[in-house]
């Protein structure tokens, strides 16, 4: 329930050129997501990447950081939010979470921003 497998990750990038060029997105800040309906079979209901732009924090450290931060808020709210929407309605999504942001965002703001942005995806997904 609380884990992140090697399987929820997306590292097709068959798959990733597909969510970039026919996935919708929206922003939430300082997250954008960019999310597609899965046509192909896959394990998990949201297979899912997080990026951080390289041009705006130049040091490995920080992007990794940031990334942590991304995926234990991800990892932790995930259930809620997401697999029980995509579970009950039988649908399975692409998803890409970048952060956009200026700063390095704290835990407790990315932790509020990412749900916001989960609640936010629910609601699309829905639709």
């Amino acid at each position: 329930m609380y884990t992140f497998k090697k399987e929820e990750r997306l590292c097709n990038k068959k798959l990733i050129d597909k969510l970039f060029h026919n996935g919708s997105s929206f922003l939430c800040y300082p997250f954008k997501a960019s999310w597609l309906i899965a046509t192909s079979p896959q394990q998990f209901p949201v297979q899912v990447l997080f990026s951080v732009s390289k041009r705006r924090y130049k040091r490995a450290v920080d992007r990794n950081l940031i990334k942590r931060r991304m995926r234990e808020v991800y990892r932790l709210s995930k259930q809620q939010y997401l697999y029980d929407l995509l579970n009950s309605t039988d649908k399975k999504i692409v998803l890409s979470l970048g952060f956009i942001g200026k700063d390095i965002a704290e835990y407790e703001f990315a932790e509020k921003k990412m749900l916001k942005l989960l609640a936010q995806l629910a609601v699309e997904i829905a639709k």
